[in-house]
């Protein structure tokens, strides 16, 4: 087998590389993770605007109306398709977006796909800041859906591009981590402006989104690419070898040039990405491509993460203490980000998926009965089962936070091989956005139709995931993504898929040198 791998340029399975966490590497994985800022801000402040009576009653009168009207089932006052169709429009865009993004990112590089997405979100945020009527608001979310559908795309991939093998969990998390740092940002935000008696507080909430953006364009214009780009895309092994020493902080770096230089090769044999996956020998990394963000959207955490104000008030907390219940929520969510950041390269992933799916099966189960046995349609709830609701929201929250939260982008990316990477990732934001845009829509709606029951039907999605995470996905912590090919050669399941393949290759060799 060694021989294999020898002819093929490629260091032997299971040959660890050397390094270290280095300051530059540090210095240009947070600066490629702070992109996480942009879609975390989004998440927290759409739903904290939304719940603002002032923006409500200069854009979306009739749900401002039904907040006021007694008659009308506490589960419906936010029932509005054009309120959700501004909460949920930026998504739409977003999928298309990453869809052209994989193609800028594959031939121009990461960094191109950053710089793109952070000066058109710049531009949405100037949109959202000077809006006096829908349209303008529209166009705001469209123009950051398109920011984000480029930053989603590339930031993952650089990340785990960049990252030493045995802490790339640590590192491409922190995309995960400046995620919830933004959300907890924007939360805290809203919570100040709401108390602006002039009712334009909502301008700052919106336009101060074009702070992170700036940082992002800026500090992309200085980073260097990947090393497997410049190998890629330049063939410039030499100037690759001075980066990955640098990032490295060791000159022993051969081991791990040797692999991505036999991954470049593999992946200019591909002209068609999107059309590779769907082969039979990338099945298992497809499957997770599609199924992981699938599943992670089915969780609820979005409805959470920007429907959180709405649903406070909804449960009886008045305008301010709704917003900061959100800020309580998300820092449970900042603490678990940062407790995953430390272990995911212990524990390995399926421990954080398993451990995270049984806490949010359990706090699902516990909010939805609550809210069946004390909250009705009209009047009050009881204060001491709204916090009791509070609390195991934020028990949720921590499970998400520490499993399939920052696992999401991880996972997807360090399957893919090189020659499918970027159209992997770009398949996992796809059906991100395409998820949050069907439950953004549909969510308000099913809320008042199915009430309470909305949070059975979350956590029986959740029940579900982990179960294919306890059956059909490997554990990959620390082991090269050049050499990932492993994990499915012994997984009960894929093995077949993967054996057939090795099998096919084997033939290969035998018959040419005959021929």
């Amino acid at each position: 087998m060694e021989g294999a791998f020898a002819v093929a340029g490629a260091a032997p399975p299971g040959v660890e590389y050397g390094g270290r966490v280095t300051p530059f590497v540090v210095l240009c994985c947070v600066v490629a993770g702070s992109g996480g800022l942009l879609y975390g801000y989004d998440l927290g402040i759409s739903g904290g605007v939304t719940s603002m009576n002032s923006f409500l009653k200069r854009f979306f009168p009739e749900v401002y109306r039904h907040k006021q009207d007694s008659k009308v089932s506490h589960y419906c006052q936010f029932n509005s398709e054009l309120l959700t169709l501004f909460t949920s429009s930026l998504y739409i865009a977003g999928l298309v977006a990453t869809l052209i993004a994989s193609y800028v990112t594959r031939r121009y590089g990461r960094r191109a796909s950053m710089l793109i997405g952070g000066g058109v979100f710049i531009a949405g945020s100037v949109f959202g800041g000077a809006a006096v009527n829908v349209p303008m608001l529209l166009l705001n979310r469209i123009l950051l859906g398109v920011g984000l559908g480029f930053t989603n795309q590339s930031i993952p991939l650089y990340l785990s591009e960049m990252a030493p093998p045995q802490y790339r969990g640590a590192i491409n998390n922190g995309f995960e981590l400046s995620l919830s740092l933004g959300v907890l940002f924007a939360n805290i935000l809203n919570y100040f402006v709401v108390r602006i008696t002039a009712g334009w507080g909502w301008r700052i909430s919106l336009s101060i989104a074009a702070v992170p953006a700036t940082f992002l364009t800026i500090g992309a214009i200085f980073l260097p690419e990947t090393p497997s780009f410049i190998i890629h895309r330049h063939g410039d092994v030499n100037k690759a070898r001075i980066l990955l020493q640098k990032l490295r902080g060791t000159t022993s770096v051969q081991n791990e040039l040797d692999d991505l230089v036999a991954a470049s090769n593999l992946s200019k044999t591909t002209q068609y990405p999107f059309r590779k996956i769907f082969k039979r020998k990338y099945r298992p990394q497809l499957v997770t491509a599609l199924l992981i963000p699938f599943f992670t959207q089915v969780t609820g955490i979005n409805v959470m993460n920007f429907y959180a104000p709405v649903m406070f008030r909804t449960l009886g907390f008045e305008e301010r203490a709704a917003l900061f219940s959100s800020v309580i929520t998300r820092l449970c969510a900042t603490f678990a980000n940062i407790v995953a950041m430390i272990i995911a390269d212990r524990v390995g992933r399926r421990k954080l998926y398993l451990v995270g799916g049984v806490q949010m099966i359990l706090s699902q189960f516990t909010v939805g009965a609550i809210l069946a046995a004390q909250f009705k349609d009209h009047g009050g709830m009881d204060k001491d089962y709204a916090y009791l609701v509070l609390i195991m929201m934020c028990v949720f929250i921590a499970g998400f936070g520490w499993s399939w939260g920052p696992l999401t982008f991880l996972v997807p990316t360090e399957v893919c091989p090189l020659e499918i990477r970027s159209a992997g990732q770009s398949i996992v934001v796809a059906v991100t956005f395409l998820m949050t845009f069907v439950i953004g829509q549909t969510f308000l709606e099913l809320l008042c139709r199915i009430k309470s029951a909305t949070f059975f039907v979350f956590g029986g999605w959740i029940c579900l995931m982990t179960l294919f995470v306890y059956l059909f996905l490997p554990e990959t912590k620390k082991l090269p993504m050049e050499q990932m090919e492993q994990v499915w050669r012994r997984h009960w399941f894929w093995k077949k898929v993967a054996g057939e393949e090795e099998e096919k290759k084997q033939a290969e060799k035998i018959v040419a040198p005959s021929s």
